[in-house]
């Protein structure tokens, strides 16, 4: 198993700082992330500074695209697959914390049904963490992970059904192209992602319009 593990990509060796320092910057980001998207989320729209209003970063950071983005670029730029899902949990950890800690106290209201579906995602993070991070090679298996994270920000940046075809949020096309950039090796692997993610997303938004119809 090991064998076949490292033929999809190989760990790196990082220095005992690098082992400390990167998942305590990893947290620091992820609070500081988790606050301004509260902060952003309080504020009246009007308020912001016209170039914020037209982002309109408040819903984008409402929305799991960024923060499936996120999760990726700890994920694939990390020295191994083990760091990769502590970096994750670290971040998500940090993140949905701070959010929370501001709604219940600062904003004055207790979301219970969200914070537990952040919490599980939270949880999970490490082993998808682990598993995303053998995304970035042109093994065939990492060209499938890589379609798969391709077909989810796809998901959030279109809008497909049975007629018609439409652009649903402009960053995360934004967010679309930059998950390319994270995860480019060669021309030829970026076309195979492409591709794959392609088929998974046109398979997978039918389901989706089912289930909104429900």
């Amino acid at each position: 198993m090991k064998e076949f593990l490292y033929a999809i990509r190989t760990p790196q060796t990082i220095s005992p700082i690098q082992r400390v320092l990167k998942p305590f910057l990893t947290l620091i980001a992820g609070i500081a992330l988790g606050i301004l998207a509260k902060a952003l989320d309080e504020t009246v729209s009007n308020a912001l500074p016209a170039f914020l209003q037209t982002l309109d970063l408040r819903n984008f950071f409402s929305r799991i695209g960024i923060w499936t983005f996120c999760g990726v670029v700890l994920s694939v730029y990390s020295k191994t697959p083990l760091r990769a899902a502590i970096n994750s949990l670290l971040f998500f950890v940090g993140m949905i914390g701070s959010y929370y800690l501001y709604t219940v106290l600062i904003a004055g209201f207790f979301p219970r049904t969200y914070m537990m579906i952040w919490i599980f995602i939270a949880l999970i993070s490490p082993f998808t963490g682990y598993i995303c991070w053998y995304a970035k090679s042109e093994h065939p298996v990492s060209v499938i992970l890589a379609g798969i994270v391709f077909a989810c920000i796809a998901s959030q940046a279109f809008a497909f059904g049975f007629w018609y075809f439409d652009v649903s949020y402009v960053l995360e096309v934004i967010l679309l192209a930059a998950t390319c950039f994270v995860l480019y090796i060669s021309p030829r692997q970026m076309l195979k992602v492409v591709i794959v993610g392609t088929i998974l997303f046109f398979i997978v938004s039918p389901f989706h319009l089912f289930w909104g119809m429900l």
